[in-house]
């Protein structure tokens, strides 16, 4: 049976503008980092990501390396739109980057205008695509000049491969050029992406004044610090998990923060929310976090986080308490 996207997608989900552009963004949006490769079953990933849509979903965030391994997730991302959301594709912000490495020899990594552009192109075929809404420098390169990565970026959003060009994983004096040279451009950095939740928050506090002054919106992920925000690990570490297999999610940082999580997790059930819908509306609460991507295995995580939406305000005292907490 033929898809059809729900009559009532738009209804619930609250739309953010991306710093001072006209582009509007879901508050929830889904990232394709983990969970959407090769290695996944494909059906299971076809239900959430049109599962996605019929929320009011409509920004999916990719990424050229994304897997495992690397580009399956487009390729997959690809499938699902040729075969169900072709017809929805002025509803759709597909966003895709360029930055970690992809294929052998010198011209497969970092930010020079041959990977950036050949790259663009590459994420195009394998999603079957004209054009991608977002194209992202995914890291800032030290050993490319600036004017040459973002001049890039220019060029693929001037040649029609890409509507807006953003960054992601900038740190602060990098990110505050590179929006000054796109602003010169004429294609203005519309997004910086970054990681962000209570218990990684440097990042963010030192940019949050920088996307404001420059008019960039922020997209956050990994919000629940990797799993760490949720109930998974309020007992510690379980098996099976990231942790324990020392993935990205590291078990030292785990036990830093398991006094940490136990006590915020108190204040998740005095607002009637699970510790993972609470991180996301913290999150939320102002206007300095464009979108919340977020990384999910199954719908039942998904509609776990569109939840959070349903409670975005904080108490002072609420807030003072988890800046306590998350801060000691």
């Amino acid at each position: 049976m033929a898809y059809k996207a729900s009559d009532t997608k738009y209804n619930e989900m609250k739309y953010r503008r991306s710093g001072t552009s006209g582009l509007l963004l879901p508050a929830i949006s889904l990232g394709l980092w983990q969970n959407f490769g090769e290695v996944n079953v494909f059906n299971d990933f076809e239900k959430i990501i049109l599962g996605a849509f019929d929320k009011g979903i409509t920004y999916f965030d990719l990424a050229n390396n994304y897997g495992p391994p690397p580009g399956s997730a487009e390729e997959n991302f690809g499938r699902i739109f040729a075969r169900n959301l072709k017809p929805y594709r002025d509803e759709l912000v597909i966003a895709s980057k360029a930055g970690y490495t992809m294929w052998d020899g010198p011209y497969g990594d970092w930010g020079s205008r041959k990977y950036m552009v050949a790259s663009c192109d590459q994420s195009l075929m394998r999603m079957g695509l004209d054009y991608v809404d977002i194209f992202y420098s995914h890291r800032y390169d030290p050993g490319t000049p600036l004017e040459e990565t973002m001049g890039a970026l220019d060029y693929i959003v001037r040649s029609g491969r890409a509507l807006y060009a953003a960054i992601s994983n900038y740190p602060p004096a990098q990110a505050f050029e590179a929006f000054r040279i796109l602003k010169e451009l004429g294609t203005p950095c519309i997004a910086h992406q970054i990681r962000y939740s209570m218990l990684v928050r440097d990042r963010g506090d030192s940019l949050f004044e920088l996307h404001k002054e420059c008019g960039v919106g922020c997209v956050s992920f990994s919000p629940l610090a990797q799993g760490l925000l949720s109930d998974k690990y309020l007992n510690g570490i379980p098996e099976n998990s990231r942790a324990s297999r020392n993935f990205t999610l590291k078990g030292d940082f785990v036990a830093e923060n398991t006094g940490k999580i136990g006590a915020l997790n108190e204040i998740a059930k005095q607002r009637g929310q699970t510790l993972a819908q609470m991180a996301i509306s913290w999150q939320l609460y102002d206007d300095r976090v464009t979108t919340v991507l977020v990384g999910v295995s199954s719908m039942k995580q998904l509609d776990d986080n569109i939840s959070a939406l349903a409670n975005t305000a904080f108490r002072s005292d609420e807030l003072e308490t988890i800046n306590k907490i998350v801060t000691q």
